[in-house]
């Protein structure tokens, strides 16, 4: 389930059970339910899809740096290579490789076939004239959503952020 801020800024994705919990101690409010009902002994309650927090959470605006992970990596770049565009067989490639100086921060890593990673090996982009589609960037911490949730249901898409 997503769960949104009281702002309605997505912050974080979590269980049916959990998103329950939250209903029922009215922590959170119903914004998008599902066409089927959860079954109780005593009540019938409409399972959640996306609620929203009922009182403001300051979300620590570090959260976009947490650590570095492949499917991090592959969910900013779009599940593809940034090289050449596929999107099978997917590895992790330092832009400026380690061993000339280059770090592993986000501004420096980016989702790259495995074809295209042997070809690139260990040289910089200028040298074999493979520079990525896109400048490697910090992400947006909306795409944490996407790591939690690799498959966003539709009824999530409104919530969040075109360009995570």
């Amino acid at each position: 389930m997503l769960v949104l801020n009281a702002t309605f800024e997505p912050i974080n994705v979590c269980t049916v059970r959990r998103a329950v919990v939250l209903l029922l101690k009215e922590k959170a409010e119903l914004v998008e339910r599902s066409t089927w009902d959860l079954h109780a002994e005593s009540f019938t309650l409409a399972r959640p899809v996306v609620i929203r927090l009922t009182t403001f959470v300051k979300v620590p605006r570090d959260t976009h740096k947490r650590k570095i992970t492949r499917r991090a990596v592959f969910a900013r770049d779009g599940w593809s290579c940034q090289y050449c565009g596929a999107r099978t067989n997917l590895t992790v490639d330092h832009v400026i490789p380690r061993s000339k100086g280059g770090g592993s921060g986000w501004e420096n890593i980016v989702a790259a076939c495995a074809p295209c990673n042997r070809r690139k090996g260990d040289r910089l982009p200028s040298q074999i004239g493979m520079t990525p589609r896109r400048k490697p960037r910090t992400p947006h911490p909306a795409i944490f959503i996407h790591v939690a949730s690799p498959t966003i249901p539709s009824g999530w898409r409104q919530y969040l952020p075109e360009a995570a």
